[in-house]
């Protein structure tokens, strides 16, 4: 089986609002149904899981209900960082019952504009290798900030082999449990999961491309300005 496990257990704190941002609306729409909708409509994905803020487990089923969202099958508690919540989520897959060959594509709930295309990408390429890592090779010159004299200073590594990572991060579950049991036992705490599977010598994730669209993480004012401008736009017929 294929199941999104989608994070949406922050409190939102930069973006500054008085509700979590993944439940502010956008056009009478949450984001968090943004998010979800596109693996709702994915003939591929079989499930959805969520992993939720506490206190807001109610008001999930409840969009959920009324925008459609029939493939959400499980609210899991969210932890106290980004890798705790992950690892409710997908913990809380394995007591259900699922299999260790099953895939999970962990997705930020604050990241709405991943294609279909991304999605069936992930999945080939998670059955094949046991995991994929979405992102895109960087265009930009990549310097470094260094706070004792406020200088950027240049980075060694070419950008040619640097990747812009995004989500989802794709894995199957036994090996995505197994990286959350080590880094148990090391005391990690990671931001990113690929992070994590780096950080314990998994070193070749397969990378499947991901877009700007999907490089869209609603984190700030200016981020839901953009979503929306992204939302409301149509490709020219006349592009390739």
């Amino acid at each position: 089986m294929n199941i999104a496990l989608l994070t949406a257990a922050g409190n939102g704190t930069r973006m500054g609002q008085d509700i979590p941002k993944q439940f502010m609306t956008i056009d009478d729409c949450p984001i968090i149904i943004y998010t979800m909708l596109p693996f709702q409509e994915h003939e591929e994905i079989d499930e959805i899981a969520v992993v939720c803020l506490a206190g807001w487990e109610n008001s999930l089923k409840a969009y959920s209900n009324q925008f459609g969202i029939t493939k959400l099958k499980y609210i899991f508690p969210g932890g106290s960082s980004n890798q705790g919540s992950i690892h409710n989520g997908i913990l809380g897959l394995k007591e259900a019952g699922y299999s260790d060959e099953d895939i999970i594509l962990i997705q930020d709930g604050v990241r709405p504009l991943v294609s279909a295309d991304i999605i069936t990408n992930n999945i080939n390429v998670c059955k094949k290798y046991g995991y994929a890592i979405t992102g895109l090779m960087c265009k930009e010159v990549i310097m470094e900030f260094k706070p004792e004299n406020e200088v950027l200073g240049y980075i060694s590594i070419p950008r040619e082999r640097l990747v812009r990572t995004q989500t989802p991060h794709t894995y199957k579950l036994g090996i995505i449990l197994d990286i959350h049991k080590k880094a148990e036992i090391y005391n990690l705490d990671m931001t990113a999961s690929c992070e994590l599977a780096a950080k314990l010598g998994i070193n070749d994730q397969h990378l499947v491309l991901g877009n700007e669209k999907n490089g869209l993480k609603l984190t700030n004012v200016e981020d839901i300005e953009l979503f929306k401008a992204l939302k409301h736009v149509s490709k020219y017929p006349w592009l390739k």
